[in-house]
């Protein structure tokens, strides 16, 4: 398995979910992880990892994308920026001694932009794409601040899309987390065979919660991520000012990793919290002891284990139609669901000023989430398309 990240500890949704299949994978299967670390101290985490793993190899990628050196070779290359600043030599060399003694039935290639360390191999690759790239891109180059930019990171959404096709085209099954990625997929490339295996949630957020109303709004996220940080500019600046006009004691907390790259929008009412990476305990004590999880996410990106994980503790959901991608909910049932800031602040206001609806969403969504999104289940599916794949 070749993951961009090690998956531990569990701050991102990529790691959440690389680390539960491993954990439910490694019941059946011997798992040889290969994962990028951007820091040599990262290397302690994989102690975490070792009862589930046979080997573990790590290597080192930049520590910060925008490098002058990265900035470059991806001007000078045909490689879009998000390969060239996931690539590691080192890998790429060791993965060809590793699969030559090694006894390998499947390779799993967790993102599309760790194939280029995959050497020329008869093994099958089970190639996972947690989000579709070139769309992420597309998004953030359509809203950029600086029009006359655009037509140069054009050029890099048109590379990102070719290889995120190219490698898809290469694989031996290709899976998505959400139909409609899967349709995105298949439109981009007639013919592909798509499977899906959604997000779920976390092993640490399927425990027993009780109902905790309070009028406390939370948004959690990296902040690194592009459709985190437009999400938590969007929350602070338009739709959190509304509810405050109609519930003078709301509080908004903005927590994760990297608040520094948000920390314009601290305010008056607005606390923002940098949680270590791997800090996994005060991420269960925000979402167990707010009120309501508020994500007016319009960048696309696969499934929200953001949204699973409150979902998970009992903290009624308030998002948009993108924010809930890839997961099952019905609006009003389980979550509610609005377009615009204005929309997403009136439900916002509604469900805190309505204790009735508050409990019933928050007890159909924890149902929901144990019902259909337990990593034990997902796994299963994972191993039913390795199955498919070996015969």
């Amino acid at each position: 398995m070749l993951t961009p990240y090690l998956p531990y500890p569990t701050n991102s949704g990529g790691q959440i979910r690389s680390n539960n299949l491993i954990k439910h994978l490694s019941k059946k299967h011997e798992i040889t992880l290969c994962s990028l670390v951007k820091n040599e101290e990262d290397h302690r985490y994989t102690e975490f990892l070792k009862p589930y793993c046979k080997e573990i190899y790590v290597f080192k990628r930049s520590t910060k994308p925008w490098t002058l050196k990265n900035i470059l070779k991806t001007g000078f290359s045909v490689h879009p920026f998000v390969v060239v600043r996931n690539f590691s030599s080192e890998e790429k060399k060791a993965l060809s001694n590793i699969i030559a003694r090694g006894n390998f039935d499947i390779i799993h290639a967790e993102t599309f932009y760790v194939s280029p360390h995959i050497p020329e191999t008869d093994i099958p690759v089970v190639l996972v794409d947690q989000t579709i790239e070139y769309q992420v891109y597309q998004h953030y180059v359509d809203n950029y601040h600086y029009p006359f930019m655009r037509p140069l990171l054009y050029l890099d959404v048109l590379k990102v899309k070719y290889w995120e096709s190219h490698y898809w085209k290469k694989a031996a099954r290709v899976v998505a987390v959400s139909e409609r990625d899967a349709k995105v997929m298949q439109q981009t490339v007639k013919g592909l065979k798509v499977d899906i295996v959604p997000n779920g949630v976390g092993d640490d957020f399927i425990q027993e919660v009780p109902l905790h109303y309070n009028k406390t709004l939370l948004f959690m996220g990296n902040y690194e991520w592009m459709q985190n940080s437009e999400a938590a500019r969007i929350l602070a600046r338009e739709v959190y000012p509304q509810v405050n006009k109609k519930i003078k004691d709301a509080k908004l907390v903005i927590a994760g990793q990297n608040t520094q790259k948000i920390k314009d929008l601290q305010a008056k009412g607005i606390e923002l919290v940098n949680i270590a990476v791997d800090d996994i305990k005060t991420v269960q004590n925000y979402y167990h002891n707010s009120g309501v999880l508020v994500a007016p996410l319009y960048g696309p990106g696969g499934t929200r284990l953001k949204i699973l994980s409150a979902m998970s503790s009992r903290l009624p959901v308030v998002t948009t139609k993108i924010g809930i991608t890839g997961i099952n909910a019905i609006d009003g049932v389980n979550v509610l669901e609005g377009e615009t800031p204005k929309e997403v602040a009136e439900l916002t206001v509604k469900i805190l000023q309505d204790k009735n609806l508050y409990k019933k969403i928050a007890d159909n969504a924890r149902k929901f989430v144990e019902e259909n999104y337990s990593y034990e289940v997902i796994a299963d599916k994972l191993d039913k398309v390795y199955q498919e794949v070996r015969k």
